[in-house]
């Protein structure tokens, strides 16, 4: 294939993907946009003011960065687990995997999907925390290259569960038992100098913390954690999630009947 004829493939797949997202609108925008609402109402409003400053800042600035976060990698994950199962189950993949375009194509037109809705989203979610708190952004160039690495690396990880799903019960597996307690437990409501030394210590194995922090360094200048050795761990995870979504292709496993 030319590059033209690669791009116009490219094209094609990722404005398949927005326009999929677009399109149910109630069931991929709005729904996150409701959730986050009831956490600035009831962590802002409710119970922020009892808890009172975080590391120099309320608690509902504090928990603004990563509650935008989590928002990116729920739905970033959830749009590619969910489109990539539903091509699978439908047999058009293996029309792509038997045309010219190129593997990469492939996965980075479904990324890049992910990561649009990603972004979507937690540009809504953004809008919405000014009606309840006072952003700031002190490092711009770190924010928008944390919050875009995310949503590539967790539209990867999507990616590689919509593979092995063998049903639509499976597509929800990973983001109930594994996404959701290491979102939750990634410093989104809480810093980490809090905790005792053991469980401090066991919470730097959660990569999600390194996101979170990485994120609120950029928005509030502050965090738990180097920003350099996150920024090196979430690009060492996305090539690793990289290389194996190109292998998964490559060998077709769970793609071909």
């Amino acid at each position: 294939m030319s590059s033209y004829e690669k791009w116009v493939a490219f094209v094609t797949i990722l404005t398949r993907e927005v326009r999929r997202f677009v399109r149910i609108w109630p069931q991929t925008l709005l729904p996150p946009a409701i959730t986050i609402t009831l956490y600035f109402i009831i962590f802002g409003t409710l119970i922020g003011p009892r808890i009172g400053a975080m590391s120099g800042f309320t608690y509902i600035e504090f928990v603004a960065p990563g509650l935008i976060m989590m928002s990116v990698i729920t739905n970033s994950y959830g749009n590619v687990v969910s489109s990539f199962y539903g091509a699978k189950w439908g047999k058009s993949v293996e029309e792509l995997l038997v045309s010219p375009v190129p593997n990469y194509i492939i996965l980075t037109g479904f990324v890049m999907g992910g990561v649009a809705r990603g972004l979507s989203v937690g540009l809504i979610v953004t809008l919405l925390s000014l009606f309840f708190t006072r952003l700031q952004l002190e490092h711009v160039v770190i924010t928008c290259t944390v919050v875009f690495l995310t949503s590539v690396l967790f539209s990867l990880a999507g990616f590689i569960n919509a593979v092995f799903a063998k049903s639509f019960d499976d597509i929800s597996i990973v983001p109930t038992f594994v996404l959701t307690p290491l979102t939750y437990l990634g410093g989104v409501f809480y810093s980490t100098s809090l905790l005792p030394s053991f469980w401090g210590t066991v919470s730097h194995l959660n990569p999600i913390l390194y996101m979170v922090n990485a994120f609120r360094y950029g928005m509030l200048g502050i965090s738990d954690i180097d920003t350099g050795i996150a920024l090196l761990i979430i690009v060492g995870f996305i090539l690793a999630l990289w290389v194996f979504s190109m292998h998964l292709l490559r060998t077709s496993k769970g793609l071909r009947s």
